[in-house]
């Protein structure tokens, strides 16, 4: 059994019914951990069970030493505002939570809880959530990964991965902010790259969007970072093998998936030093003392499968450089 099998096969045992024999004592009030997803807990199985296993080392058990209030939007993003208040309402002693719009769902859900970002892939500090990364202040903290150096090196591999690139689409959902698209663009015009934006407000739109690129004579996508996108990665995977276009990622979760590549930083280690934010926390800090962290370890995923698939060959000195190969 291969490791995304393990992981597919186990999500639902680990995050459906989470520790139920585990007891704790008659009339203990254990704290308790609010989380928000945006996706399903089988789809965010491999980042949440870090954190998880990040809570346990720090001796926060489930059912033992906290509780956890668990709220999936099933990558229907419209729902996490009124996911954020049940969690209000349900008295969680901290939410936890990750991408811009689950980010602002929660501040708009409460000024007092403290709010844990697991990841963000936008400037915090721009983007209105903290004061600084040094002082967030506030009831905001947590980690923000560092697109703007992370894009440039994306579409550089790309450019190596399929010879002859000229024509590049990128992928990005609606909320997406400017900067990001600003960010995106610059990269692929210092490369010489021909460019287009497809933006997609909802599922409907992810055939047309990849229908639109092969016309255009796209011959290859980028999909923007995203957590509705990465919500429906496997939906986004499906049309790239259909429409035979090369694909960049952000998460090596869309390559264990059956996607072509991925470079950026690795979720499940974001989401594992969350689990230290929660710890100090409950351990008396305050959240807009905590300076926000960025990620320290980055990725790069290629699946050797795929690039068949597309008939890609993979040059050796860009798969000697992969972090993971999957054969």
């Amino acid at each position: 059994m291969d490791r995304r099998t393990f992981l597919a096969g186990t999500g639902v045992v680990l995050f459906a019914a989470p520790f139920a024999a585990e007891a704790q004592r008659p009339g203990q009030i254990l704290p308790r951990i609010g989380f928000l997803g945006i996706a399903d807990a089988k789809s965010a199985a491999e980042p949440f069970q870090a954190f998880r296993q990040g809570l346990h080392e720090l001796g926060w058990i489930e059912g033992q030493t906290i509780t956890m209030e668990y709220r999936w939007a099933n990558g229907q993003a419209e729902r996490l505002p009124e996911l954020a208040s049940e969690l209000v309402r349900a008295k969680s002693d901290i939410i936890v939570v990750s991408g811009s719009i689950g980010v602002q769902a929660a501040r708009q859900a409460t000024n007092h809880i403290p709010i844990v970002i697991a990841a963000i892939l936008v400037d915090p500090v721009s983007a209105g959530f903290v004061a600084s990364f040094a002082q967030p202040g506030g009831n905001i903290t947590g980690l923000a990964s560092q697109y703007e150096e992370v894009v440039t090196k994306q579409v550089q591999l790309l450019t190596e991965a399929v010879p002859g690139l000229s024509r590049l689409v990128f992928l990005g959902y609606k909320e997406m902010r400017a900067s990001v698209q600003a960010t995106a663009a610059t990269a692929a015009g210092t490369l010489g790259l021909k460019t287009r934006l497809l933006e997609v407000r909802e599922v409907a739109d992810f055939e047309g969007a990849f229908r639109k690129a092969r016309e255009g004579r796209a011959q290859a996508i980028h999909v923007l970072p995203s957590p509705f996108l990465n919500a429906h990665r496997r939906l986004l995977i499906d049309l790239a093998a259909r429409y035979h276009l090369p694909a960049m990622y952000e998460f090596q979760e869309y390559v264990h998936d059956g996607g072509l590549m991925s470079y950026g930083a690795s979720l499940p280690d974001m989401y594992r030093r969350a689990a230290s934010y929660v710890d100090r926390i409950l351990k008396g800090a305050k959240a807009g003392d905590l300076p926000i962290e960025r990620p320290t370890k980055f990725e790069l995923v290629i699946n050797l499968k795929t690039a068949e698939a597309l008939g890609l060959t993979i040059p050796p000195s860009l798969l000697g450089r992969a972090d993971e190969v999957i054969r």
